[in-house]
């Protein structure tokens, strides 16, 4: 059932691992704005480790899904474990999320509330990819495309983040 897939496994899992490759680069970059106070851990927790995440997910999921020899039955099985732990993980997230005053509606949704979506919906896809019902599969690549696009919006408003710190003037001493 996933021989139809395996163009669009492959170019949604090089996309995932060349924008995490940048985020990487990004981030690095950005490294001189990143301070060493426990605000900025606590924002780098809530804001950047989330996309990192999410990015190597989609990027483990495409993986899977390209293995020749994988049963649909373990398919299926990874898939859910997957998303169980990611559905965990992102209901941390929501709450770090909601206690953060630096986030808004949009990071409240971005970060939060929709890649938590994204994997419950791959834990239904899981359950129809058990049953051998290919109604799974499109819910799968639903969520995991969802997810990619929301992602990039979420490295784009980190990056913003990040320009936006390194322009800032130094607090001045007094």
């Amino acid at each position: 059932m996933l021989d139809g897939w395996h163009e669009f496994y492959g170019l949604l899992g090089t996309g995932a691992a060349a924008l995490v490759a940048l985020l990487f680069v990004a981030a690095s970059i950005g490294a001189s704005v990143m301070t060493h106070t426990p605000e900025s851990a606590n924002n780098t927790r809530t804001f950047m480790s989330p996309v990192v995440f999410h990015y190597t997910n989609i990027l483990f999921l495409s993986l899977i899904a390209l293995v020749p020899t994988l049963s649909f039955e373990i398919f299926a099985t990874v898939v859910g474990i997957a998303a169980i732990g990611s559905v965990i993980y992102s209901m941390a997230v929501v709450i770090r999320v909601h206690k953060n005053p630096l986030a808004d509606t949009a990071d409240r949704f971005a970060y939060g509330a929709i890649p938590a979506v994204c994997y419950a919906a791959g834990l239904v896809a899981a359950v129809f990819l058990f049953e051998r019902s290919v109604i799974g599969l499109d819910i799968l690549a639903g969520a995991a495309l969802l997810l990619l696009v929301v992602n990039i919006r979420n490295a784009w408003d980190l990056m913003i983040s990040l320009a936006r710190s390194a322009n800032r003037p130094p607090p001045s001493q007094s």
